[in-house]
């Protein structure tokens, strides 16, 4: 199979949903992504890409220029027209180990054009730390709450605010957390109204969906 007959790239999603197709790095070769870069690129629209490795980050360096790596997030972008940012999106975090997936939230939601204020290690182990920053995270208009473990951070949160809550559980925890299904059940069987509950590790969909929130919110203001 040659390299441009796997390539079926959606062009027109920017003009159909708002927002450009995300490329999912994970399972795809350096070649295969330097290809739907060019295209994306030949067809001036930003591209982002996820789950992306170093290396594949470094292939496409050498392609393009200014082409940017969040090794955290482990995030690639090629910004060719700046979206503005506007309104505010609050990402939390329970522990240090769930900030690569709030970092993929952040950079995903910032490419698409909202602002971002970051509270991770708020957990509810030292329940003072959330307590101490829940009056400035009401300030948003929409909050991704990142957990792994028992995953009650978005229960939580949801409990105390009157603003749409996205709980992302995540993989880390010890042998009874199920690489996360723990966590999953946790929020999914939450009473809390206002809670939406993304996949496991999936930061991309969280930012994703909070941006679209954020910024039709802020479009009402208008």
């Amino acid at each position: 199979m040659s390299n441009d007959n796997f390539i079926k790239l959606d062009i027109q999603r920017q003009k159909r949903r708002g927002y450009c197709e995300a490329v999912y790095c994970g399972c795809k070769t350096n070649e295969q992504l330097i290809q739907i870069f060019k295209n994306f690129k030949i067809n001036k629209q930003n591209v982002i890409g996820t789950k992306a490795t170093f290396e594949q980050f470094v292939a496409l360096k050498r392609e393009f220029k200014n082409v940017e790596y969040d090794e955290i997030a482990k995030v690639i972008t090629l910004v060719q027209k700046k979206v503005e940012r506007i309104g505010e999106i609050a990402i939390c975090t329970g522990g240090v180990g769930d900030i690569p997936i709030a970092q993929e939230a952040a950079v995903v939601a910032e490419f698409y054009g909202s602002n971002v204020k970051k509270y991770y290690d708020i957990g509810i182990a030292g329940i003072h730390r959330l307590l101490e920053n829940i009056e400035e995270i009401k300030r948003a208009n929409v909050i991704v709450a990142i957990a792994g473990m028992e995953g009650a951070l978005p229960c939580v949160i949801a409990g105390m605010v009157n603003i749409p809550v996205i709980a992302v559980p995540t993989s880390v925890g010890y042998g009874v957390s199920f690489g996360g299904i723990s966590a999953l059940l946790t929020m999914l069987n939450s009473c809390c109204e206002g809670i939406t509950v993304v996949n496991i590790d999936n930061g991309f969909n969280a930012g994703y969906s909070a941006n679209q929130i954020n910024r039709l919110i802020m479009r009402g203001k208008k």
